[in-house]
């Protein structure tokens, strides 16, 4: 019997540190410097799953693109309204036709970013959505900007 309560407190124990060793590389964890439009480019997701990008060329990282009408102007109004929708989701760039938000896990604090560009002669928005730190993250942003298409295309269909 005392064994068992051992390995329960050990399990327990080695969980704790583990949860405290993700906050804590969560906490240092800065902006990446890789973020932004480079000749009407995203950054390439990395080789983990925790990104998803509709300029991706590999299965595992692509998303499409959403189809649009009308101006930059309009499409990044449109953008900005259905980010205010979602939970957790800060604006910390814009410029012209490039929008760059973070994204804030509810329980560990984690931070995605999400970079959106607006392809007016394509009429198309592309977008990149990335864990900063980690390896998977359980679909997390695929499912987030399943959920923001879904969002604009109901709104803006």
């Amino acid at each position: 019997m005392p064994c068992k309560r051992w390995i329960a407190c050990g399990s327990m124990f080695v969980f704790l540190i583990s949860i405290v060793f993700l906050v804590m590389v969560n906490m240092f964890s800065s902006k990446p410097t890789n973020l932004g439009l480079r000749d009407g480019r995203l950054a390439p997701c990395p080789s983990s799953p925790n990104c998803v990008s509709t300029q991706a060329e590999d299965e595992p990282h692509r998303v499409e693109p959403i189809a649009y009408t009308g101006s930059t102007e309009s499409a990044m109004t449109a953008i900005k309204a259905v980010l205010a929708e979602m939970p957790r989701i800060a604006i910390v760039a814009e410029e012209g036709n490039y929008l760059h938000a973070e994204a804030t896990s509810k329980i560990l604090r984690f931070v995605d970013d999400i970079e959106f560009f607006v392809d007016e002669e394509n009429g198309v928005i592309h977008f990149r959505s990335a864990s900063r730190v980690g390896y998977s993250d359980l679909g997390a942003n695929r499912s987030r900007m399943e959920q923001f298409r879904s969002l604009f295309q109901t709104e803006n269909g």
